[in-house]
């Protein structure tokens, strides 16, 4: 009897464990459904907004550096959204969004020495 109840318990752990499994593979696949759906949105957005040519730079500098190109996607969409662009955006006007996005994300490096003086004594070199 020991063996049935063991039995019935493992099949019990065992159903709870593949209904577990299974809501979180639902909760991926509405995670990769959702993400696809904004990526669409996206997609649809910025053919709308963008020039065939302006298109085709954006898709390069998205090979090169992607973050450069979300954030003047995310600008590009943000404008169209406040009806802030009068038409379709050229290789020229997008060249010159570029230009403004890089000047506000500029990193600006400085070098700073640290010059230590541990038993450094011009006095004591003289020997």
């Amino acid at each position: 009897m020991a063996d049935d109840e063991l039995d019935a318990i493992r099949r019990q752990r065992m159903t709870e464990l593949q209904a577990k499994h299974g809501d979180s593979s639902n909760d991926q696949q509405g995670q990769q459904e959702a993400k696809q759906r904004d990526s669409e949105m996206r997609n649809s957005i910025l053919a709308q907004v963008l020039d065939q040519s302006a298109r085709a730079r954006l898709n390069n500098l998205a090979l090169v550096k992607p973050d450069k190109a979300k954030a003047v996607e995310n600008y590009l969409i943000q404008m169209a959204r406040f009806g802030q662009l009068g038409g379709k955006i050229t290789d020229t006007g997008l060249i010159e969004i570029l230009e403004k996005v890089s000047q506000q994300t500029e990193k600006k490096t400085t070098v700073k020495f640290n010059r230590r003086k541990v038993m450094d004594s011009d006095d004591e070199d003289d020997d």
